[in-house]
């Protein structure tokens, strides 16, 4: 049996137990400080209960609701919190990985009284945190995940096969993990509308009008394997880097900058690939006239963005306070490097995630810098 642990409105529940004012109050979490020109990424179930959710732009939630409360989003808080409870649950004793920054799963085997450990790990959870926590118990992860969403907020569901067809019968197939609007479309074109139209359906089925996705979508709903731990990788890299020799000195500036944006996303693609990101950057640069001088500077946030690592090499020339030499050879190159283990939380970061996928399909299928940053190209033209 799989036990999933859903964080109940997670970003919103941490702000009001730190803050007890907005203690049962209509709350968002706004990604940006300005709360009139950013978007909800989190909401309360108060806030929830007015129609207000997730992805709304802030200027329409202060419309539904003018009294509502305003806190910026605060990453290190949430960050912080879900590796607490992470610790926490480790005490059980139980196979366990994160699902995402708010949501665990743990193997429970064959525990003869599921409910009463939910229970008792519900309540742990309030104590230490004072927050609330959904839990769903099934045979799979998927189904599990499904069943933490039944009783929300703060409730128990379990899924066995005295009562799954009956559950599935009433959830609609977008509760599923996995259906995204296009698909609900799909399948509600097809005459599938709850999960248990989906459930009954053959792989053949399934493949025919999803492809791949609907073959991985049948596993997940009849699989009765259990998940099995991350494996800790012992070869993992302690640096990733790139550098490049010109075929002759230069000092114009916007041809180096190309040339350190090119190294950055070369950079960023290769920590994407092991699935890394890095807190700490370094720059190195090789000039006729003065040699080689390199910095480093390392961040409170570690990222694999190219885009991101490239903004912070620029700052860290900023803070050469050197005159700008001639440059024959430079180099980007990522420490400090960690597994990536949170998707993005905020809206603006998931849609930047998104685009980068996007991107990294793209080069994948058709060749290395298909499509590339428009400043790239000025590496090719100007010397």
């Amino acid at each position: 049996m799989i036990l999933h642990i859903d964080m109940d409105a997670f970003f919103a529940s941490i702000e009001q137990a730190i803050n007890p004012r907005l203690k049962g109050k209509p709350l968002i979490v706004g990604s940006r400080p300005d709360k009139m020109h950013t978007v909800v990424c989190a909401a309360s179930y108060q806030a929830k209960a007015l129609g207000i959710c997730s992805g709304m732009n802030s200027r329409e939630a202060f419309s539904i609701c003018p009294q509502l409360q305003f806190v910026t989003a605060d990453q290190s808080k949430y960050i912080w919190t879900s590796e607490q409870i992470h610790d926490m649950l480790k005490i059980y004793g139980f196979r366990l990985n994160y699902a995402s920054i708010d949501e665990f799963r743990m193997d429970i085997l064959n525990h003869p009284q599921p409910t009463a450990l939910a229970e008792d790990i519900r309540q742990r959870i309030h104590s230490r945190f004072n927050i609330t926590a959904s839990v769903g118990i099934a045979g799979n992860c998927l189904l599990a995940k499904l069943a933490s969403k039944l009783n929300k907020p703060n409730g128990i569901a379990i899924m066995d096969d005295s009562n799954l067809e009956p559950i599935l019968a009433r959830a609609p197939v977008d509760k599923l993990c996995g259906i995204g609007k296009s698909t609900n479309i799909l399948l509600r074109s097809l005459g599938l509308e709850t999960c248990l139209d989906l459930y009954l359906k053959s792989p053949q089925f399934m493949q025919r009008h999803l492809g791949k996705a609907g073959l991985n979508l049948y596993a997940g709903l009849h699989s009765s394997e259990s998940f099995q731990e991350e494996p800790l990788e012992d070869n993992q890299p302690k640096s990733i880097g790139h550098s490049y020799t010109f075929p002759r000195a230069s000092k114009n500036p916007g041809f180096i900058k190309a040339w350190i944006r090119l190294l950055s996303e070369m950079v960023a693609a290769r920590l994407r690939q092991k699935s890394l990101e890095s807190s700490c950057v370094a720059l190195w640069l090789n000039s006729p006239e003065k040699g080689n001088f390199s910095a480093q500077k390392t961040f409170s946030r570690a990222t694999n963005d190219g885009y991101e690592i490239y903004l912070k090499t620029l700052k860290i020339m900023a803070k050469m306070s050197l005159q700008t030499p001639k440059i024959r050879a430079l180099g980007v190159s990522c420490q400090s490097l960690s597994k990536a283990e949170y998707p993005p939380l905020l809206i603006e970061e998931k849609r930047r995630e998104d685009l980068i996928q996007a991107l990294d399909r793209i080069n994948e299928r058709f060749g290395e810098h298909t499509v590339f940053p428009a400043v790239i190209s000025l590496s090719r033209k100007m010397q």
